[in-house]
């Protein structure tokens, strides 16, 4: 198997796997909606690189102008989600330099690595940082590390195939460790939920907890449960995330979260009259 055949395979593992730990991370079944950017801004990105000759400072650059462009035109998200949307970019960017003549699994290594920095930097700034000046700051740092990223597979001792195949595992890894970090603290906002009435206590370990959400716990429509957990964490990002923000942001940020709060109770509601329904028929019967 040639270095382009291998790096192409990597390529396509890289997206599935991305796509399959994010539905993990947010249950989220449009994942391609959300992944068309990055992509896209990818192949426009690995064009460009086919014509550089000092690929790790372009592609550190570049993909964190992609990850700025992603971050203004997408979807709100954290830092672990703009980590895999950023490991999108950088696959999509490293499918053009499939088709060069030497090196496709170390630039496939560089790209991955620096778009999952990119990625992860710029959203970390929007996520918690409220100031443009301090954003623009970090930004410029996630530049620095993105070129730090991308040269770093040159100094790894190892043949380029393992960079790249090591490359392929760590990001989803990355993934799924970020959802564990996050459990805490999703925990803790749909507790206040609880609290305040808006969810039942019994649902908050199961809509917080990484494997137990995906059942259907007792509901009589597993998808409608998928969809109420869905909601339920949507809540908890939105509450962390209009924190030091400024007021203005954060009535828009209470508006919505209200929405999501009438959409629990109505999905609630819905779901224990359907289950009422059915054990009277049963009882009938």
């Amino acid at each position: 198997m040639t270095d382009a055949v291998l790096a192409l395979i990597l390529i396509a593992v890289l997206f599935a796997a991305v796509a399959a730990v994010r539905f993990f991370r947010t249950l989220d079944a449009l994942f391609w909606r959300d992944a068309a950017t990055p992509i896209i801004t990818g192949l426009i990105a690995g064009a460009f690189f086919f014509f550089v000759n000092d690929h790790y400072v372009a592609i550190g650059i570049v993909l964190t102008l992609a990850a700025l462009y992603v971050r203004l035109t997408g979807s709100e998200s954290e830092p672990g989600d703009g980590m895999l949307l950023g490991s999108l970019t950088g696959a999509a960017a490293a499918l053009p330099l499939v088709f060069d003549d030497h090196e496709q699994c170390l630039r496939f290594a560089e790209c991955v690595l620096a778009g999952a920095i990119s990625g992860y930097g710029v959203t970390f700034a929007a996520f918690y940082v409220s100031r443009r000046g301090r954003q623009i700051a970090i930004d410029a740092v996630t530049a620095l590390a993105a070129i730090g990223g991308a040269l770093l597979p040159r100094f790894v001792r190892l043949p380029d195939r393992n960079i790249a195949i090591t490359t392929t595992i760590l990001i989803p890894l990355l993934g799924l460790i970020a959802l564990l970090k996050q459990w805490r603290d999703v925990t803790r906002e749909l507790t206040e939920e609880a609290n305040l009435g808006f969810i039942d206590s019994d649902d908050v370990r199961i809509a917080a907890h990484p494997i137990r959400r995906l059942g259907a716990a007792g509901w009589a429509d597993p998808r409608a449960r998928r969809e109420f957990v869905r909601i339920a964490n949507m809540i908890a990002l939105r509450k962390r995330q209009q924190r030091n923000r400024p007021e203005d942001e954060v009535r828009l940020y209470q508006v919505e979260i209200i929405k999501l709060r009438m959409q629990l109770q109505e999905m609630s509601r819905i779901d224990q009259e359907v289950r009422s329904s059915s054990d009277t028929i049963a009882s009938r019967e």
